[in-house]
């Protein structure tokens, strides 16, 4: 039986503001709430996490450097630098830890300047348009993944 699968979850800039930010587009729920809802899930599925959010594109870079050899997979929602960071999309390439790219909201139904991901690129996929969802459907598919691989 393999052990654990350890789950990285990164909250880029503004998600701090969950909950107050302009919640027509991005919920009613708090970053907290978010958080909270995920580590029960993962407990459920057996799986280990741990949740950060940065404002500051270098720690953004800094964890996602750590996350080889601490990670067995990122979910990141790298906020407005989805659409401006060359920088997190070569960590995210650097670094062999599967990631996948989420958002709360459909970037497709959004302005022209948000329906271009930098960083979904270096991603193993992209869940988006479905609130809080994409970060749970994210997470059962990194410990289905996980689970699948051979010990």
């Amino acid at each position: 039986m393999s052990a654990a699968p350890r789950v990285l979850v990164i909250h880029g800039p503004n998600l701090n503001l969950l909950g107050q930010r302009e919640p027509g587009i991005y919920g009613a729920q708090t970053l907290a709430q978010l958080d909270a809802s995920l580590h029960t899930l993962a407990s459920e599925l057996g799986a280990e996490l741990t949740c950060r959010q940065s404002n500051h594109e270098g720690v953004i870079l800094d964890w996602i450097h750590a996350a080889h050899g601490t990670a067995d997979g990122i979910i990141i929602n790298p906020g407005a630098y989805t659409h401006t960071s060359v920088a997190i999309q070569d960590a995210l390439r650097a670094v062999p830890v599967p990631a996948v790219e989420v958002h709360l909201s459909n970037l497709y139904r959004r302005e022209s300047l948000r329906q271009v991901s930098m960083s979904g690129v270096a991603c193993v996929g992209v869940i988006m348009g479905l609130g809080t969802a994409s970060y749970h459907l994210a997470l059962r598919y990194l410990v289905a993944e996980h689970t699948a691989r051979p010990s």
